[in-house]
């Protein structure tokens, strides 16, 4: 009895073991060894997967307009603008007007989402480890303080032309003519370009943080054995 017992016992831990070992191996490799290099690169990638994965929808077609994360909604100026058409029955006007500022930013992130991907592999992070560490929208965060004065001097040209090819520098400038030839109304003449611009690249931002959180908070999202060995630290 007893010699079964012992035989028992053996077996148990034996199996207790391999669940064991099972388990370890499962387990991120050892971060301790991570250099400030690599984790910039894991932020990197990050990034790129934001642009590759979030970024690349708002260039599809309603890809602003019906999405209630960056969705371009009028400048405080011009929602009296919105409200008193509206209120002369040209409502469909007013709509056309609101949906084209979105169709210029999603043309626009189209055409330049190459000078994203180039703001990323140019950022460089002087403490990487303390952004890995972060908030989960650090990195974006980090990238956006590094590149938005630079990267809307880039933008603002492209929106100008996207305006264009939308069509929505002649929508506007007859939504705006209607509504300064009402009575009792005082003139507007909004830089809607510069509007756009912001919020567009407002929106670029948000859908890259949308990605860093996931990969941050998700082990499945963590696509290379780079991302999945860097966000381990952050765990």
């Amino acid at each position: 009895m007893i010699k079964k017992c012992t035989v028992l016992l053996v077996c148990m831990t034996l199996l207790s073991c391999a669940e064991l070992q099972e388990a370890v191996n499962q387990l991120p490799e050892s971060t301790s060894t991570i250099s400030n290099t690599e984790i910039a690169a894991g932020l990197r990638a990050a990034l790129d997967q934001g642009i590759e994965k979030q970024v690349s929808k708002l260039t599809q077609t309603d890809g602003f307009y019906k999405n209630d994360l960056v969705k371009i909604l009028l400048p405080e100026e011009l929602q009296k603008v919105d409200k008193t058409l509206r209120d002369i029955g040209l409502g469909s006007l007013a709509d056309e007007g609101l949906k084209v500022l979105n169709r210029a930013a999603e043309d626009a992130v189209a055409t330049a989402t190459p000078i994203f991907v180039n703001a990323v592999k140019d950022i460089s992070f002087a403490d990487a480890k303390t952004i890995l560490l972060g908030n989960d929208d650090a990195a974006t965060r980090y990238l956006a303080g590094k590149t938005e004065a630079a990267l809307y001097t880039e933008f603002h040209p492209v929106i100008n032309a996207s305006f264009q090819k939308v069509g929505a520098d002649q929508i506007w400038s007859n939504l705006i003519n209607k509504y300064n030839a009402v009575p009792f109304t005082s003139n507007v003449n909004p830089d809607l370009t510069d509007y756009v611009t912001q919020e567009a690249l407002k929106g670029v931002y948000k859908m890259i943080a949308v990605e860093e959180k996931e990969i941050r908070t998700k082990y499945t999202s963590r696509t290379t054995n780079l991302l999945k060995q860097v966000f381990a630290l952050q765990d």
